[in-house]
């Protein structure tokens, strides 16, 4: 089989191998002693060694070797059992590539290529297994069936993957299995005779970490705040912790962020991934490849990846066939090297003329020739699927063709009209601050060396990007190429020309608008690069007014931040205002996602990645600073402002640069090349503020070459300590300090970035959920114990969640009940069915079949804004203070009563009655409460002389108000108030007589003189039986009964909705 290509440093170490077949640039070999007839010492010492080591250690008897002539490291590429299969391999390697590789020069490129080769072939054989095992899903069907029946989920749980592994307790291992679906993992083991299973939503897990341990090298702990559990021996612990994370991340961003939703929507519109898991898993797979495309190419964050093919681009630089991928979006296509950074190239699609075939031949199989307007070609060969490729590039060039067109013939149509202003708009923002300096002799030489580069590379958005750009941003764009390079780099010139007029309209529709955001950039926008000359003026200070004014107008959600205004000023120096505009948005929407917002979600999220950076980069650093949270705050300013308010002006300009180029990346870079050169400093630090005076300090001595207040340019001066001069300030190059994170921190690839930013986003969201939990519980204001009050959110939230589950529309209504952006106490809302469950774990007297309209009145009554939602405000105090726990007997009747009387009425409870009909619902309310208790009889008398009693008050009242009435004919001032409320409340569903079966009509409140009975009466009553009294008086364990409703909520919950598809 093929093998990802592994150094061997020793050809033939020891003499263990023989070699069969050789030529330039491969070798295969046999392991010595491996079909030997004759039976030499050396052959049986080192099959004997080979038979008695364990099946991990055993080494294949076959192997081909990659070697690069006058190189002494060799790469192993293949092994295997059977001479008939690495036969077969050699075959392939001497048809397809021995050719191709003699014509390469350099021999470094050699094995880069033949490498990316093998990796290709794997890929290819590892979807065609999957694709193999998808046909046949029995395996997989017999695991779903397990799946619902060991843990009793919906059906509509989707389960993801399952693997084989132990869930270790203490140093004891369980051998079983762990179910992965979209919402939970869940683990099932049973060993001599002994069950172990649990279930874990993925929205209480807070961690997920690889650690070692002295019982395993290699374990998966996932912790949630409650435990830790610790897994091991997976097959493919690489896969297994890759999607335990996504699943993670996707569950969270969905239930608190609102987002992550791309894999339930297409969950959605496949019905046969009900059968089929390895559809779903391609899913996830897509996804976490779509989201790396985005990061490494900065595309706009709703593209979406059409295709992603194996193949080479001609690249004329190297004068040679570049192996990589080809990435195709909606309006994009990228091509990367197999080593990331190495070379690659972003083309946009509106760039395009035509998608062509081109005779495939030995040397060049399968060509695809892409033409571009700058009458340039792209050359891809060896596509495999080249055929439906070029349909589909096709087919979406020609709709792009077609919107163009239209837009321009619309386009105008609409200038013609709106000429004047547009006209007047022009020459108003197409002004320019580009610092006017004079031209040195660096400059000069950086110019030539671009054009230089333009002439061989390319120039515009489709140029290639390779590692010699690199070096040539490292040392500083010219000012003159500045404003191009960062909008072609950002690739904001493709936005620019697809959306002509854009900015000048945002203008004129943001532009004497006021509201919070204007308010904010009015404060910010003199102090944005106050010293530079540009922003003295009322000249700058309009254009940046515009552009901060136009985006906040654009983005709403985004609006305004603070560190918007220092970037947009530094945009505005090098490039014109409605280009600013247009790399503002790529900043804000593609290169630093979640970054300006209220909650920061990306920035920290970044800071958390930083922190593991440094532990792995900086060990020494991370041990002599186990909290590194300091260094992570001083550094949210390096991410936030891309080092512009901690860097002298033009050093961060050289920054912004590389950031342009790079993406985030160059900052993590940065970051840790800053920190490395104040490592000793940093250590020997006594407190965060020396930290912190440490890095200013060599922040603020970071200069430029081209700066004429750099030391670097003033003529050395006498050393220190000589004729009386003062020390000389040590000052450090920009050019240094980028190139040496470059090569000390280079290695850092963007894969690598998202991989980390997907694990710590889950740590940064539950931080926030923490937080929020925390300040809904302080503001919630209700006579409960903190420990109860938490207990009662986690059951709040946990039946939020269940609907967003399995509940019917969870992805539109449900998502709606859950606003970061509102009072923490009413982030999280329950609607009537919900409330109806949470009612029923947490009521301390069930009403039997008069249950379901008990909790109903409750809800109605709790629904005081009438948006079908209780907040858990209300609901605390529902549980608090307005609650059959509270300890007064007043307060549970008047609870009770308030539940039979119209809504509103409560404050006005001692003047208002209820009639007849609503006192019999009371008294069925106070018998169904009964039932099961043990003094059941005893209290069925007691509510029936009480009701007897009542009856008999209520019907003297009637007789004396029926004999008033009759004697006075114009005295019912205060009755005809009475009855103008009760007209008001007669559809409310809480007097619907539908559940007693009626046909819905009202309760008939109507007539001053029908049967009445007060609250004062009712409870006067009661007070009479002392049996009720000791019932109501009787204190209630709440506590007890979150307990108990916590380990029942969930299969309760669970088996209700299975029951409801079931009946569908």
């Amino acid at each position: 089989m093929w093998l990802n290509p592994e150094e061997v440093l020793l050809k033939n170490a020891l003499k263990l191998w023989v070699t069969e077949k050789s030529n330039d640039f491969f070798l295969l070999q046999r392991r010595r002693g491996h079909g030997d007839s004759g039976g030499k010492f050396t052959g049986l010492l080192v099959g004997a060694l080979d038979t008695v080591l364990d099946s991990n250690a055993r080494v294949t008897p076959f192997r081909i070797l990659l070697q690069v002539p006058g190189s002494q490291v060799s790469w192993a590429i293949a092994c295997g059992a059977a001479v008939e299969e690495m036969n077969r391999h050699w075959d392939w390697l001497v048809q397809n590539l021995l050719h191709s590789l003699s014509v390469f020069e350099n021999k470094e490129d050699v094995a880069s290529f033949v490498k990316g080769k093998v990796k290709g072939l794997i890929a290819e054989e590892v979807r065609g297994r999957q694709a193999a095992q998808e046909e046949d899903p029995e395996k997989f069907r017999g695991s779903l069936l397990k799946f619902e029946l060991r843990f009793g989920l919906p059906s509509s749980e989707k389960l993801v993957t399952t693997y084989s592994c132990c869930c270790w307790k203490g140093r004891v291992p369980r051998q079983g299995w762990l179910y992965l679906s979209i919402n939970h993992m869940a683990f099932y083991s049973f060993l001599l005779g002994k069950e172990v299973k649990f279930v874990i939503p993925w929205a209480e897990v807070t961690r997920l970490e690889r650690i070692s341990t002295g019982l395993m090298t290699d374990m998966v702990r996932v912790t949630t705040r409650q435990r830790q559990r610790d897994f091991s021996m997976f097959l493919s612990m690489d896969e297994a912790f890759r999607f335990m994370c996504q699943l993670a991340d996707i569950a969270l961003r969905r239930l608190l962020d609102s987002g992550g939703l791309e894999t339930v929507h297409c969950r959605r519109r496949r019905p046969q991934l009900r059968i089929s898991y390895y559809s779903l898993l391609r899913v996830l797979e897509q996804q976490a490849l779509r989201a790396y495309v985005l990061a490494l190419f900065r595309l706009p964050r709703g593209e979406r990846l059409q295709e992603a093919a194996l193949c080479s681009m001609w690249t004329p630089h190297a004068r040679c066939h570049t192996p990589g991928t080809l990435y195709t979006t909606d309006r994009y296509l990228g091509f990367s090297s197999r080593d990331e950074g190495r070379c690659s190239v972003l083309i946009p699609l509106s760039e395009v003329i035509s998608v062509e075939k081109a005779e495939s031949t030995s040397v060049l199989p399968s060509p695809v020739i892409i033409s571009v307007r700058s009458k340039k070609a792209f050359q891809l060969i060896e596509l495999q699927d080249r055929d439906s490729l070029v349909d589909s590039l096709t087919t979406r060039l020609r709709s792009l063709q077609w919107r163009h067109s239209t837009f321009r013939s619309r386009k105008s149509l609409v200038c013609y009209s709106t000429a004047p202003y547009k006209s007047v708009s022009n020459h108003t923002h197409n002004t320019s601050f580009r610092q006017q300096i004079c031209e040195t002799t660096m400059e000069q030489m950086k110019e030539r060396l671009w054009e230089e580069h333009f002439s061989e590379y390319g120039r515009g958005i489709h140029m290639f990007r390779t590692e010699k750009i690199q070096k040539l941003v490292a040392m500083g764009i010219p000012e003159s190429l500045r404003g191009e390079l960062w909008m072609t780099f950002s690739d904001a010139s493709s936005e620019l020309a697809s959306h002509p007029d854009y900015y000048t309209g945002l203008v004129a529709e943001s532009m004497g608008q006021s509201s919070l955001a204007t308010e904010e950039i009015e404060r910010d926008l003199h102090r944005s690069l106050p010293d530079h000359p540009a922003f003295q003026n009322v000249t700058g200070i309009a254009a940046l007014r515009r552009v901060l004014t136009a985006y906040a107008h654009r983005n709403p959600k985004i609006g305004y931040c603070q560190s918007m205004n220092i970037l947009a000023s530094v945009l505005l120096l090098y490039t014109k205002e409605e280009e600013a505009f247009w790399l503002l948005v790529t900043v804000c929407e593609r290169m630093l996602p979640d970054y300006f917002n209220r909650r920061v979600i990306g920035a920290q999220v970044d800071q958390s990645v930083f922190e593991e950076l440094i532990r792995e980069r900086l060990p020494e650093l991370a041990e002599h600073i186990p909290d590194l949270s300091p260094l992570s705050t001083i550094s949210l300013s390096w991410f936030l402002t891309l080092f512009l308010s901690v860097l002298p002006f033009r050093s961060a300009v050289c920054v912004v640069d590389c950031f342009f180029f790079h993406g985030t990346k160059a900052i993590f870079q940065l970051g840790l090349a800053v920190l490395e050169a104040n490592a000793a400093a940093l250590c020997s630090s006594a407190d965060d503020g020396q930290a912190l005076m440490v890095l200013t300090g060599f922040l603020d001595q970071v200069t430029d070459n081209d700066d004429p207040s750099s030391p670097a340019s003033q003529p050395p001066s006498s050393p220190s300590g000589e004729e009386g001069n003062p020390p000389v300030e040590q000052h450090t190059l920009i050019t240094d300090l980028i190139t040496d994170s470059y090569e000390k921190f280079g290695d850092l690839t963007v894969k690598q970035i998202e991989s980390l930013r997907c694990r710590h986003r889950i740590q940064v969201l539950q931080a926030h959920e923490d937080t929020t939990k925390e300040n809904a519980v302080g503001h919630a204001y209700v006579s409960l114990s903190p420990e109860n009050l938490s207990d009662i959110y986690d059951l709040f939230k946990t039946e939020h969640f269940i609907n967003l589950y399995w509940g019917e529309g969870s992805t539109t209504v449900a998502l709606q009940t859950h606003d970061p952006s509102r009072p923490y106490v009413d982030q999280y809302r329950v609607d009537r069915a919900q409330f109806k469950s949470l009612y029923v774990l947490l009521v301390p007297w069930l009403c039997g079949l008069h249950t379901d309209t008990v909790a109903h009145r409750t809800f109605t009554l709790l629904d005081q804004d009438r948006d079908s939602f209780i907040t858990f405000r209300e609901f605390a105090g529902w549980l608090g203070m307005y609650t059959l726990y509270c300890k007064e007997l007043n307060e549970k009747i008047r609870l009770l009563y308030c539940l039979h009387i119209p809504p509103g009425y409560c404050d006005i409870i001692d003047f208002c009655c209820i009639p007849q009909r609503e006192f019999i619902q009371f008294c069925k309310t106070l018998y169904s409460m009964f039932h099961g208790n043990p003094d059941e009889n005893e209290l069925f008398q007691a509510i029936a002389t009480v009701t007897s009693l009542v009856l008999q008050i209520g019907e003297v009242g009637h007789r004396s108000r029926c004999s008033g009435s009759e004697v006075s004919s114009d005295g019912g001032t205060e009755d005809e108030v009475e009855e103008n409320h009760r007209e008001g409340s007669r559809d409310h569903p809480v007097f619907s007589t539908k559940e007693e079966g009626g046909t819905g009509k009202s309760l008939g409140l109507e007539n001053q003189s029908e049967w009445t009975v007060s609250y004062a009466q009712i409870l006067a009553s009661l007070l009479t039986e002392q049996q009720l009294v000791n019932f109501f008086e009787k204190p209630m364990d709440l506590s007890a009964k979150v307990a108990e409703a916590k380990l029942k909520q969930y299969h309760e919950r669970a088996g209700l909705l299975m029951l409801q598809q079931g009946t569908r």
